[in-house]
Order: C-alpha cells, then sequence, then structure tokens
C-alpha cells in the first residue's frame, strides 16, 4: 500500500493528475473545434483571457517588426481569431480526421507548464493552454494564427 501511495505522489508530482484531468476537457474542446459546434466551442474557452494573450501576442510580434499599433487590434478581430474554423484537427497525412481524438489520445499530448494549466503540445511546441476553472478546464492561450494539431 505505501509503494502505491508514493507512485500516486511521484505519477501526480510529474503532472500526470493534472494532464489526465484535463484531457476530457481538452478532448471535448477538439471536437467542437472539429465539428464546428459553436456553442460546444465557447463552453471551453476562458474570451477573456485568450483575447488578452491574443492581444499581448500581437503587440509583441508588432514591436519586433518595429511597429506600434496604439491599441492593438479590435475585440472584433481578436473574436474572429477565437473560433473553431482556426483550429484544424488532422492526422499524420494532414487530412481532418474521422472523429475527435479521445481522452486517452488527448492525454498523452498534454504537458503541465505550471500550476493549474496544460498544454497541448504537439511537434515539440505548445500550441494550446488551457488553465482549471470552476466550470472546468478551459482555453486561455492560443497563437494569432490558424493552429493545426495533428494526432
Amino acid at each position: 500500500m505505501a509503494a502505491l501511495s508514493a507512485l500516486v505522489l511521484l505519477l501526480g508530482g510529474c503532472g500526470v493528475g493534472a494532464r489526465g484531468d484535463a484531457a476530457e476537457d481538452v478532448a471535448r474542446f477538439l471536437a467542437a473545434a472539429q465539428s464546428h459546434d459553436r456553442v460546444a466551442f465557447e463552453a471551453q474557452v476562458d474570451r477573456p483571457t485568450v483575447r488578452d494573450d491574443l492581444r499581448r501576442r500581437i503587440a509583441e510580434a508588432a514591436r519586433a517588426d518595429s511597429l506600434d499599433v496604439d491599441g492593438g487590434p479590435s475585440e472584433f478581430t481578436l473574436d474572429r481569431m477565437i473560433a473553431p474554423a482556426v483550429i484544424h484537427v488532422v492526422d499524420s497525412a494532414g487530412e481532418p480526421l474521422a472523429e475527435a481524438p479521445r481522452p486517452s489520445q488527448v492525454a498523452t499530448a498534454l504537458k503541465k507548464v505550471d500550476d493549474g494549466k496544460v498544454c497541448l503540445q504537439r511537434e515539440g511546441g505548445c500550441l494550446l493552454t488551457f488553465a482549471r476553472s470552476k466550470e472546468g478546464w478551459r482555453l486561455v492561450s492560443m497563437p494569432p494564427s490558424n493552429v493545426t494539431v495533428t494526432f
């Protein structure tokens, strides 16, 4: 029994618990994006946090190119960037998946990034970041361009 308790603590310290806990919600998010189900998609998104993240990323990219746009992108522009149509869930050949990835598949692609956050990582990079909330795991960060998630 002590060995089992130690294993549970060890795995929890590695973020396995958070990843496993988040996998169902992230799989639900990907299924909503894949089926273009806007209502289900919105249930998995912390829109104000994603807007702020996108605004920051766009401003940083602009400054890197010696541009400074007063106020940054409009709310309308940001909202268009946070939509099911910008998330593409594909197979290794780049074709849309016949069905959304299962939570067990998603769990292997999740990485704990800090307290209460996990990222969906593919091809070595963090594509989408989710944070734990009262409503479950919700999207809080994404790149300001189309996202292709390969399974």
